[in-house]
């Protein structure tokens, strides 16, 4: 199976529109009503959906791995510091990840960006 997304509330528009220009599908929480949802609740709501959560939020890194740790299972988080990798970076590194990469591959793992 591809990778579909789920974008955190937090992250810009430009990032999910060059995305979809791109043709990967994206879905965000704005969308799916979650703006409101804890982090938590976030992360369980992907799972839901098995959408790979990306987010530039660092408590995200701290629920993942207490997920791994606890061996509850997740589709995987794509993390970048807000302070990282800009915009066309991020689209070109979240792109070569959903053409390149199963969500089986992904799934219960943390990735980071940028990846070079």
């Amino acid at each position: 199976m591809t990778v579909r997304l789920y974008m955190d509330v937090h992250i810009p528009l430009a990032i999910t529109e060059g995305l979809r220009r791109r043709g990967i599908d994206v879905l965000t929480a704005q969308q799916d009503g979650a703006t409101r949802l804890e982090d938590d609740w976030l992360l369980q709501r992907a799972t839901t959906l098995d959408r790979v959560l990306f987010s530039q939020d660092e408590d995200l890194l701290t629920i993942a791995a207490a997920c791994q740790a606890e061996n509850i299972d997740f589709p995987g988080l794509i993390y970048a510091h807000q302070l990282g990798p800009g915009i066309g970076a991020i689209v070109e590194d979240l792109e070569l990840l959903c053409a390149c990469t199963e969500a089986r591959e992904i799934r219960n793992r943390i990735i980071f960006l940028p990846l070079r």
